[in-house]
Order: C-alpha cells, then structure tokens, then sequence
C-alpha cells in the first residue's frame, strides 16, 4: 500500500513537472522576439479580448509571440497556442476573421504567403492578451 501511494505521489510530481516543461517550451521565444520585447516590461496582467477597432497592428516577432500595438499606443503581448509556421517572415501576412468587434483568445489566425500565390502557410489560436508597460531607463540598469 505504501508503495502504491509513493508512485502515486511521483506520478503527480512528474505530471506537474511535465507541465512546467510544457509552459516554459511555450514560453521560449527567439532571439529576435527577446530583443524586440527588451524596451517593455511584461505585467502579468491579461485580456481575453481587445477591440479589434482599437488594434492599429499586429507584428509577428516569431512563430508564437504577436506584438499588438493599440491606437492608443497601449502594446500587448499574444503568446499564440501552438505555432504559427512562417508567420515572421517577410513574405507573409496575416489574415483573420471573427464574428464580432472583439479580437479574442483562440481566434484563429491564418498566415497567408503573400509571394503571388496566396497559399495558406500556417495557423494558429491566439492565446491571452498580456500587458507591456515600457522599460524606464533605471529599470533596466536594476535588472
């Protein structure tokens, strides 16, 4: 019986493990999308949605991290669910379409090859709408 409830207890020590694993393999982004996110500050702070008359674009960094820059200049960070396949690349747009006003999470964004052929190159769900605040000069000196 003790056995069984010790490899019970390492089942779930390895199953939040593995979560954690998948998180943070979500989470990693490249090189280009770190030095491009480096001038904010991410808040932790989340939407579901945003107005989608209110987003002035949307700029891919990488196949998973959306910089949204807001009329308002407000920016958000969209940390999509999966991989949207060649969606930073220069030759490609994205395309999306929702039923409403609202840009919200696990909206379906298509990537579209802008080279002539206008092939689908990709998709993917939009994850959260995370909160950027601008790096002020001292913070980045504390950091």
């Amino acid at each position: 019986m003790k056995h069984r409830m010790l490899s019970t207890g390492l089942m779930a020590s390895l199953a939040l493990g593995a979560t954690a694993f998948a998180a943070s393999a979500q989470e990693e982004m490249s090189e280009a999308a770190a030095e491009r996110l480096a001038g904010y500050e991410r808040t932790g702070e989340t939407r579901t949605c945003i107005g989608l008359t209110r987003v002035r674009s949307i700029q891919p960094l990488d196949d998973r991290h959306f910089l949204v820059e807001m009329r308002n200049g407000d920016m958000f960070l969209n940390v999509v669910n999966g991989r949207c396949t060649s969606a930073a690349s220069s030759h490609t747009y994205l395309q999306y379409s929702v039923p409403g006003s609202q840009l919200c999470r696990n909206e379906i964004v298509n990537v579209i090859d802008s080279g002539g052929s206008g092939h689908l190159a990709g998709s993917c769900g939009l994850g959260s709408f995370e909160s950027l605040t601008p790096v002020q000069d001292g913070d980045s000196a504390s950091r």
